[in-house]
């Protein structure tokens, strides 16, 4: 019985690359390309174009160009994603984005690893462990997410964190390694920023 090469994606298994893969990443990246070559003018070819480039595509997705994945159709999308520019997604398997997410520039989502063991990075091996956003998540400028994290509901991801571990729903978490800072309470429906509150 044949098996589709793209299994191996997905099996969060050590797997060897390879030329049928790369062939099969070629026909994304032609997509992506088009893309990022859109002039800002044309916001109807680019929502044309993401349906094209992503798995799933929600209502009322923005994108800035210039985006950069290694497929683009193992990322999910839910309804009103907004990204900044330099959103990476290396979404070797699947990188699942809730609805309402805020992603800011410069922000890296890595499902892809390589094995720490030389002689097997010699043979360009990898491993693909999902990425899980829930909804209602802002995603701060810089910040890297690594393969296997989910961050739950409403969190906010503070400017240049790397996310190593699992992130709970309903809190403010930040540094390298991105820790949970404090839990959204109730400051923050007084307070937009720091000590600067809202207008009534």
């Amino acid at each position: 019985m044949d098996t589709n090469p793209e299994d191996k994606l997905h099996s969060q298994q050590v797997y060897v690359c390879d030329d049928v893969l790369a062939e099969r990443q070629l026909a994304c990246l032609e997509v992506l390309y088009d893309f990022n070559h859109t002039r800002p003018s044309e916001a109807a070819k680019r929502a044309e174009l993401m349906q094209q480039l992503f798995a799933e595509v929600g209502e009322g997705c923005y994108i800035e160009p210039p985006l950069h994945a290694n497929w683009g159709k193992h990322t999910h999308l839910g309804d009103n994603v907004y990204a900044n520019f330099n959103l990476t997604l290396v979404d070797d398997t699947h990188i699942y984005i809730g609805n309402n997410v805020m992603i800011g520039p410069n922000v890296t989502i890595a499902t892809a690893g390589h094995p720490i063991e030389p002689i097997l990075r010699e043979q360009i091996t990898q491993f693909n462990i999902p990425v899980t956003i829930g909804n209602n998540v802002w995603i701060g400028a810089q910040c890297v997410i690594l393969p296997g994290v989910s961050i739950g509901n409403n969190s906010v991801i503070g400017a240049g964190s790397i996310v190593t571990k699992d992130i709970p729903s309903n809190v403010v978490a930040m540094g390298n390694p991105c820790r949970v800072s404090r839990e959204i309470n109730e400051h923050d429906k007084i307070y937009y920023y720091k000590d600067r509150k809202y207008n009534e």
